[in-house]
């Protein structure tokens, strides 16, 4: 039985606990005096035994998914010959290799021994039994947690409380999942960067202002030591990232403030989801928008005023990326602003207060926080674009404050230095680490800047 058919049989099987457990919370209610004697809802008897028929079996699935594979491929090699078994790692690993594709029916790069076809069906059957014993001990398990829990059912058992207590645990983990989950990525990008730094200066990367990542195959050809310098890399960021939001954060704002306090119920039920839209067209419309629109508007509108625009400008790949963001600050602070009070509204008007007045005194520094935190989501959103960035901006590693000139960003760097077939140890790919921790770096001090921002704000306000 395949993973996913086996889930959905495990699933089935919670169903039909929680209906058993919640007929049996009823049927023994009835020698109590009824429901109202029972300690908990009958429903949260239904979900105890459920809960009891799902997780340990869900347990038992994940690891035998997570430890199959090696368990089986270590009994594949200890039923290798003798010869095949003494083979160094990467040529062993080309032989298990060899023996999944003959399994699974695909080319094989040797010839077809019997000593391989042996092994191919070794590991056909094992993966055969792997999976029938699978499904027979989960099964089986969900059918005695969900038993062992159906027999539990009294009118004293505290179902609720246990429920609640699972529930609780199952919290916990998915929070400690999440964390675990950022502390990896950090440490990961950190490794990395950390042998990044051993070969090229910090100094060099943070201060250098030449960035030329290609390293040469032989010491004898030109540029074999590479530039690492980033300056002109976070130059081209902040430039293409202060034109979006030059252009987001008053037009989001602004419409924010007028669908929320001055737009009527019709008009806003259909301007917001047009307005959302937005968010939802995929990164390479709009870089096709980019090329072929904005950049030749911007373009034919700078000659025609003397000045000289490259066909790939900052400038065209920032307006056109403060339209993708619009709805980042529109949306999120007209949620926000709408979660203020009427009351403070109301006790605004009652002193005498315009609308504009209430808005800019009351209305908005009411919605503070919340508005910081749409504005801040919109750089995050900006300084990640790659799409855009590639069709409208270029390459081009320039050290400008032209916004009329080509530049790069820091995301497409990481992208192109990622790409084709390459050594994962050398300074050019490990560069792509290094530049993510710097953004991961600047991203976290952005963000503890604005929580100081809106916390002190808020001392003030209240």
């Amino acid at each position: 039985m395949s993973t996913p058919l086996l889930i959905a049989a495990l699933l089935v099987l919670t169903a039909v606990a929680y209906v058993l457990g919640r007929r049996r919370s009823v049927a023994v209610s009835a020698g109590a005096g009824g429901i109202r004697n029972l300690h908990s809802l009958p429903s949260y008897y239904g979900s105890y035994a459920a809960l009891w028929c799902l997780i340990p079996a869900l347990l038992v699935l994940a690891l035998w998914v997570a430890f199959r594979s090696t368990i089986v491929t270590e009994l594949v090699v200890r039923d290798l010959p003798q010869e095949m078994q003494q083979l160094g790692p990467d040529r062993l690993g080309l032989v298990l290799n060899d023996v999944r594709n003959l399994t699974s029916g695909n080319v094989v790069s040797r010839e077809v021994t019997p000593e391989l076809r042996a092994a191919a069906d070794h590991l056909k059957s094992l993966e055969r039994t792997s999976a029938a014993a699978m499904a027979v001990v989960v099964l089986s398990l969900g059918v005695i947690g969900g038993g062992l829990a159906w027999r539990q059912i009294s009118p004293r058992l505290r179902a609720r409380n246990r429920v609640e207590a699972i529930v609780n645990v199952l919290l916990i983990v998915a929070s400690l999942i999440a964390i675990f989950t950022t502390v990896g990525i950090v440490l990961s990008v950190l490794f990395e960067s950390i042998l990044f730094f051993r070969t090229v200066p910090m100094t060099s990367f943070l201060f250098g202002l030449d960035w030329s990542p290609q390293i040469a195959l032989r010491a004898d050809q030109a540029g074999s030591s590479g530039a690492f310098g980033a300056v002109p890399l976070f130059t081209g960021t902040l430039l293409i990232s202060g034109i979006a939001m030059l252009v987001a954060v008053p037009i989001g704002l602004m419409a924010a403030i007028y669908l929320s306090e001055y737009a009527s119920r019709e008009f806003r039920a259909v301007a917001k989801p047009v307005l959302e839209v937005l968010a939802g067209i995929p990164t390479v419309v709009y870089g096709f928008f980019a090329a072929l629109t904005v950049a030749p508007l911007v373009r034919d509108a700078g000659v025609a005023l003397g000045l000289e625009v490259a066909s790939e400008s900052a400038l065209a790949a920032g307006l056109v990326m403060g339209i993708m963001i619009i709805p980042f600050v529109s949306s999120l602070s007209d949620d926000v602003i709408n979660a203020v009070p009427q009351s403070m509204r109301d006790a605004s008007y009652a002193l005498g207060a315009t609308q504009s007045e209430t808005v800019r005194q009351v209305v908005l520094p009411a919605a503070l926080p919340g508005i910081v935190g749409s504005i801040l989501l919109a750089v995050s959103r900006a300084i990640g674009e790659t799409m855009i960035v590639v069709m409208a901006a270029g390459l081009s590693a320039k050290l400008t404050a032209n916004p009329l000139d080509s530049v790069t960003t820091v995301t497409v760097q990481i992208v192109t230095l990622l790409v084709g077939d390459q050594e994962f140890d050398s300074p050019k790919t490990l560069a792509a680490f290094a530049l993510g921790l710097v953004l991961f770096v600047v991203t976290l001090g952005l963000n503890v800047i604005a929580l100081h921002v809106v916390r002190k704000y808020r001392e003030q306000y209240e």
